[in-house]
């Protein structure tokens, strides 16, 4: 492997890690405050982070018959988890 994949490799676990760990965090938040917005603005950076590269990674290994389907994933995990922070800011 060139050493720009390996550079990838490492930035895209430490997103995983990172968004994981702060979505853990507003879970905690969540349970300890009882506050609704605490609970979506988690969800949403969860979502934006680590679900969305996640998925975004396996889709690509896994679906290779259309290029389309890693896209779609991509940006229906993003559109989904920025309107659970929008939601978060706003009406929780």
């Amino acid at each position: 492997m060139a050493p720009i994949e390996y550079a990838t490799m490492a930035v895209t676990v430490a997103v995983l890690l990172l968004g994981a760990y702060i979505g853990y965090q507003a879970y905690r938040g969540y349970r300890r405050n009882d506050d609704r917005a605490v609970l979506f603005l988690g969800v949403g950076i969860a979502l934006v982070t680590t679900v969305q590269q996640a998925v975004s990674t396996l889709t690509v290994v896994f679906v290779t018959r259309n290029e389309l389907v890693p896209l779609l994933a991509f940006f229906g995990i993003s559109t989904a988890g920025l309107l659970s922070i929008l939601y978060a800011f706003t009406r929780a």
